[in-house]
């Protein structure tokens, strides 16, 4: 079993002058679970090498066992050093592919055309794929084999407006999850805030925020079961 890991590439949280990135423990956690499982994890990016890491999450109130045990893991932080560059991966060198988010995925993933053709490549091969929190903006250009939104009349949950403006970041980021979900004709739902909450439909599980982020890498583990 083979689990593609894509990050963001991108590191400027608009042009406010401070860093972002992917998001430490949506990461993190999904890493470890996936290595439970027996997978074989590889990671990928835009312009691969190092993907960058949002500093905000790895600050100790953010930090978690997982991300502590990330850190110290050289394996992983080699792994995190030299990502893949997205376009010298194809679906068939995987069995699924999984979304981190964090801010960075709303800047270069969302648009990359080579995220894109990723994620309906896999949609066509029958492979799942996962993305929790600001990570599953990178489902609003795919498009089914009809060429119809990849997301239209499917279940699907990430980031919401409500959170985003808990956040004071709604005028700050390029666009809002929720709005670009439900604009594609996505049925988006959510939880309470920063509340775990996970929504599979059929090869697609999104999960709503970092606390979604171990179970969206459950469930999609229960789809390659």
């Amino acid at each position: 079993m083979k689990i593609l890991i894509v990050l963001t590439s991108h590191d400027q949280l608009g042009d406010t002058g401070k860093k972002t990135g992917f998001w430490f423990e949506e990461l993190a956690s999904p890493y470890y679970l996936f290595l439970a499982a027996g997978a074989e994890v590889s990671f990928a990016s835009p312009l691969g090498g190092l993907a960058p890491l949002d500093p905000e999450s790895n600050e100790p109130h953010y930090q978690s066992d997982t991300t502590r045990r990330f850190e110290r893991d050289a394996a992983a932080m080699k792994l995190l050093a030299s990502t893949r560059k997205l376009s010298d991966v194809a679906i068939s060198d995987v069995d699924a592919v999984f979304y981190p988010g964090g801010y960075g995925p709303l800047w270069d993933l969302a648009g990359d055309t080579d995220s894109v053709a990723l994620i309906e490549a896999a949609m066509q091969a029958g492979k799942p794929v996962g993305a929790v929190c600001h990570a599953p903006a990178v489902l609003r250009d795919a498009k089914d084999g009809n060429g119809q939104p990849l997301v239209r009349g499917k279940g699907v949950t990430g980031f919401s407006n409500a959170e985003e403006e808990a956040l004071g970041r709604t005028q700050l980021v390029p666009f809002l999850v929720e709005n670009a979900l439900t604009s594609r004709g996505g049925q988006y739902s959510k939880g309470a805030d920063w509340q775990p909450h996970v929504v599979t439909d059929g090869l697609l599980v999104t999960g709503q925020n970092p606390a979604s982020a171990e179970p969206t890498a459950k469930a999609l583990l229960a789809l390659l079961a």
